[in-house]
């Protein structure tokens, strides 16, 4: 039987993540074949990836045998993958699928070790009540082996960032090497300055959100617009109501996310511990600083008072008012040059050169 070159294999598809994105770039960038869990309405349209694209098929709207379904469908539906040569892992679930790879490379791309087996497994668990406690110990029980068993059959294991290299060297105990995402640098361009701030972060505690919307419900004389979803779009939208200077625009397409992105005074993103962070890079693209949290992954992407400003990690809605403050629309157009060389260096084009010369060595 003859070897198929490469496959990249993704947990699912559910929302237009960073995750996702790299996963698309890749796999058109260097013609991949592409095989995955499951993918939502609200994805990435995955219609014009040159190779083959195989759906698992694994959803189920059923709790539990929704988690059973998935875990197999990685397992045991896999073993199309012998005849590659190469595969390439990209989530928490897809790694178990190394098993029907046994001859050839195994890549893990590794975005992060799964957060809620490790650095935030406490902080999970106090946001559970008490029967769901119980569920998420007995699936991190049986979850966790299984995980680092696949891991100690990869070949090699590639981190996103300083960041996360980090913790797999404190939780997995592994060594690896870095190749950041990319940002399609062409996409994001500086169309203007219009008066108000930019937020595009995921709408989960994780992203901090709360603390934006109780800055800027202090500052009613500076625009805030919201262009995402996710759990806590509804508390979020409450906290706001009546506030003429906060506007949720929803989940948008990528050209409108390109123009309120390019016409912004700055973005803002204060993740608790981001992984890497692409939201930041595209906002450099696009010619806009960032008003960021000096933690994770942004360390590594913002320069405090050259491409950005970074606030204290744990940060307080007045920590935020003091960096809006200070990061006017003067200011911020002064930094534009720095924020679009600084881009430069996370481009498409280094990313796939890097990628390529690990598949072909």
């Amino acid at each position: 039987m003859t070897r198929s070159n490469a496959i990249v294999v993704h947990d699912s598809f559910a929302f237009k993540g960073g995750g996702e994105r790299l996963i698309l770039t890749l796999c058109k960038g260097l013609k991949l074949d592409l095989a995955f869990g499951t993918k939502s309405d609200h994805g990435f349209d995955l219609s014009n990836i040159s190779g083959n694209c195989v759906d698992l098929k694994v959803p189920s709207r059923l709790w539990g045998w929704r988690t059973v379904k998935r875990l197999y469908g990685f397992c045991c539906q896999t073993r199309f993958l012998k005849k590659y040569q190469t595969v390439i892992y990209s989530g928490q679930d897809s790694p178990l699928a190394v098993h029907n790879h046994r001859e050839g490379k195994n890549i893990y791309y590794c975005h992060t070790p799964p957060r809620s087996l490790y650095d935030l497994k406490d902080y999970r668990l106090s946001s559970l009540s008490f029967s769901q406690q119980l569920n998420h110990r007995a699936f991190n029980l049986c979850f966790q082996p299984l995980f680092e068993s696949a891991i100690n059959k990869m070949d090699m294991i590639v981190a996103n960032s300083i960041n996360i290299q980090k913790r797999i060297k404190k939780y997995l105990h592994k060594e690896s090497i870095i190749i950041h995402p990319p940002c399609d640098t062409q996409n994001f361009q500086w169309l203007g300055q219009e008066d108000y701030y930019f937020s595009f972060a995921r709408l989960d505690p994780l992203k901090r959100m709360d603390i934006v919307v109780q800055a800027f419900l202090q500052m009613p004389d500076k625009r805030l617009v919201i262009a995402s979803t996710g759990s806590e779009l509804e508390k979020l939208k409450k906290m706001a109501e009546g506030k003429k200077n906060i506007t949720f625009v929803g989940a948008v397409d990528d050209r409108k996310l390109q123009e309120l992105l390019g016409k912004c005074i700055a973005s803002i993103y204060i993740p608790r511990d981001e992984d890497f962070g692409i939201s930041p890079v595209e906002s450099l693209a696009a010619g806009k600083p960032v008003l960021g949290v000096a933690e994770g992954g942004l360390l590594e992407t913002i320069t405090d008072n050259e491409t950005g400003i970074l606030i204290p990690a744990s940060p307080s809605p007045e920590d935020l008012i003091d960096a809006v403050q200070e990061l006017d629309a003067k200011r911020a157009l002064s930094m534009r040059e720095s924020c679009e060389q600084r881009a430069g260096q996370f481009s498409k084009e280094i990313f796939l050169e890097k990628m390529r010369g690990l598949i072909e060595t």
